[in-house]
């Protein structure tokens, strides 16, 4: 029972202390929602990350194309030795009826090109497949099989004509850095951004405390335990972080509808992330941002508070 009263006694001096000291107590909000919007701010700039990367990722392939004179059964068993490669995620097959139907439709504006096929009189255009990796990096690999398998000497690599590996390996090479990049870049960001954070609610937090130290010290001189004497400031840490936290998620939703551009996701942004929506990321992912940002918060809150305690403290 007197461990559930303390308990109620420090979370009601938490309490007073976080109103009582309302200008400190704004002035440490004020720095946690800084701080919570920065965050919020990177977990939104590394899902338009991903989803910009997932898309080129599923623009990039290896396509192989194949003579006009090549046999199904030739094709088939290039399909089906490609399918067992590891690397390997998916094998779309294109015919040339398929092939000569694309061009006509990417053409169609072009008379010229549409009349000059037509004086062909024939489909010139191969058969080909379709190669998606599971990795960016594995593309290599796959295009070096191919060309081992064309020049080989049987009869299924003499039916390859072309390989396009080769044309986009630059492109290839530059994203497979970009995804590693911004891998390296999330931890960094995150490990500095909690440092940063922790530091500055530190020393925000530590001012409030510096107002009480008197009552610290009387509260040392009557035996007070160390948990007991920390305790009400902890509970004012974690109201800090709980505050905050609410004011971000509450703001977040108008300022993605109307200034997405205060937390850096603006029409520049948007351009380049595509088809990427912060708002719809925002809304279907509130669940995660409350966890996140809540969390961070009432831990930033309760650890500085403390830390900032300490000082205060009979060793």
């Amino acid at each position: 029972m007197s461990v559930w009263i303390n308990m109620k006694r420090v979370a009601r001096y938490g309490l007073a202390g976080f109103v009582r000291n309302g200008f400190v107590s704004l002035a440490a909000v004020l720095v946690m929602v800084v701080t919570l919007f920065m965050i919020a701010n990177i977990l939104l700039s590394n899902a338009a990350m991903k989803a910009t990367l997932h898309e080129l990722t599923n623009q990039v392939d290896v396509r192989v194309y194949f003579t006009a004179a090549a046999t199904p059964d030739q094709i088939g068993e290039v399909q089906r030795s490609l399918e067992a490669l590891p690397e390997v995620l998916k094998v779309t097959y294109e015919t040339r009826e398929q092939a000569l139907a694309a061009f006509r439709e990417r053409h169609k504006n072009d008379q010229l090109t549409t009349q000059a096929l037509d004086e062909l009189g024939e489909n010139p255009f191969g058969a080909s497949l379709e190669i998606k990796a599971k990795e960016t990096s594995q593309y290599e690999g796959i295009a070096n099989y191919l060309t081992q398998l064309q020049g080989g000497g049987t009869d299924a690599g003499r039916a390859i004509d072309t390989i396009n590996f080769y044309q986009n390996k630059t492109a290839i090479d530059r994203l497979t850095d970009i995804i590693a990049t911004s891998k390296t870049n999330d931890i960094a960001k995150a490990v500095g951004l909690a440092v940063v954070s922790l530091l500055i609610a530190f020393n925000t937090i530590r001012l409030a405390i510096y107002t009480a130290r008197d009552e610290i010290g009387v509260m040392n001189l009557v035996g007070a335990g160390h948990w007991y004497v920390r305790g009400p400031f902890m509970v004012g840490g974690v109201l800090y972080g709980v505050v905050s936290g609410i004011i971000v998620l509450l703001l977040l939703y108008p300022i993605l509808i109307f200034y997405p551009v205060l937390i850096g996701l603006g029409p520049t942004s948007e351009l380049l992330f595509g088809s990427f929506s912060s708002f719809d990321y925002y809304t279907s992912h509130f669940v995660l941002f409350f966890f996140v940002l809540m969390g961070i918060g009432i831990v930033l809150g309760a650890l500085s508070s403390y830390l900032a305690v300490r000082r205060y403290l009979r060793a």
